[in-house]
């Protein structure tokens, strides 16, 4: 299913944006200005490269939350699920349906 979005940066220029944020993080009173001036010079907008790093974070497990591999997976066995019970009840009603021409099939006799 293609992305809603499209994605203008490659893997590559995030990975680099977000070590830039970590290695440069030392050099701003903070990590929002670090943001600022990455994303200033990459050309993308700084909520977009603070998503970037929580994510990178996460990843790694400097920061608490589902890892994007895990999130994947919970989404994969959602729609499995989703999929499984419309079909659960698709076989439930053409059961119902049969049982009921059954019986009226045996009172025609």
């Amino acid at each position: 299913m293609p992305s809603k979005t499209t994605n203008k940066f490659s893997p590559e220029v995030r990975d680099r944006a977000v070590r830039m944020v970590l290695d440069h993080e030392a050099q701003h009173p903070s990590r929002w200005a670090t943001i600022l001036s990455i994303a200033a010079k990459i050309g993308c907008t700084a909520q977009t490269l603070n998503e970037w790093v929580k994510k990178a974070e996460r990843d790694t497990g400097r920061r608490p939350g589902p890892t994007t591999e895990m999130a994947a997976r919970v989404k994969s066995l959602e729609r499995e699920n989703r999929e499984l019970r419309q079909a659960n009840e698709i076989l439930r009603k053409a059961s119902a349906y049969f049982a009921q021409a059954e019986l009226d099939r045996r009172f025609k006799r």
